[in-house]
């Protein structure tokens, strides 16, 4: 996939990962459209894209508003003429005791994560079929393959967009639409709070840069790979989960005890 000229819709484009990645597209000549729900933050990534010579487009909405994926297509048509692709990277996340969740909070993580990324999908898959061509592109996480205790409702999310990619994958295999699907570990981003943090490090998780990951997803659409998981031992890790669950559990009884402390 060229980059240069490509028009790219982007969710959860103020975020760590979302700006980085946004500047990133910016600088090999895409278009970006900046989807996100605080127009003061999206107007001040506009200026720094604009700054460093690229384009962008700002397209304010919450994806929690009744009829939002066809807002934010009908806008991005007006906006930027075409779509080439979507770039599903909004998400949230808690590090938690799942007995002490909130149901509140479990509705926001299932719907930022998943709901919201369906129906977005859903809207410019048939406007992808229509034009003839495009792509999507899903960032999922390592716990989309390995369940990790104290993240039971994120991983929950995330390995329903795993398996939902994988799906929409092999239904439009007769069509001319790509899905990519990047499957970073952590990420240093203000998402992760100061508890998760701490417990990362004293876990010596390595945590990758937001910079990092992003380099990770432009190569992966480049070369129109299908699925990348990024960081080791974490990768391999969530390979063998498929093979052999029961390994994995005694190998996170220790990474179990010692998140607890942190909670």
């Amino acid at each position: 996939m060229e980059l240069n000229h490509l028009h790219v819709v982007l969710t959860g484009a103020t975020g760590g990962l979302g700006s980085t990645l946004a500047l990133a597209l910016a600088a090999k000549g895409a278009v970006v459209g900046l989807v996100g729900r605080d127009p003061v933050k999206l107007h001040a990534l506009q200026k720094r894209i604009a700054a460093n010579g690229g384009q962008s487009h700002i397209i304010v909405t919450d994806l929690a508003q009744t009829n939002m994926a066809a807002q934010v297509l009908k806008q991005s048509l007006r906006e930027m003429g075409h779509v080439d692709l979507l770039i599903n990277n909004a998400g949230m996340i808690e590090f938690t005791e799942f007995a002490h969740q909130t149901e509140a909070s479990i509705d926001n993580i299932v719907h930022t994560n998943v709901t919201a990324t369906l129906v977005l999908s859903r809207e410019f898959v048939a406007y992808f079929l229509q034009r003839g061509h495009g792509h999507l592109a899903f960032v999922g996480s390592i716990f989309g393959s390995l369940g990790f205790p104290h993240f039971a409702t994120y991983c929950a999310s995330k390995f329903a967009v795993h398996g939902f990619s994988q799906a929409l994958r092999r239904e439009l295999i007769d069509s001319n639409i790509g899905v990519t699907y990047i499957a970073p570990r952590a990420i240093a981003t203000p998402m992760n709070d100061d508890r998760t943090n701490a417990m990362w490090q004293a876990a010596g998780q390595a945590v990758d840069s937001p910079q990092v990951v992003t380099d990770k997803i432009l190569q992966a659409l480049i070369n129109n790979q299908q699925e990348v998981f990024i960081g080791q031992p974490q990768s391999f890790f969530a390979w063998l989960n498929g093979l052999a669950p029961r390994l994995v559990n005694i190998g996170l009884k220790q990474q179990t005890r010692l998140a607890k402390k942190f909670l």
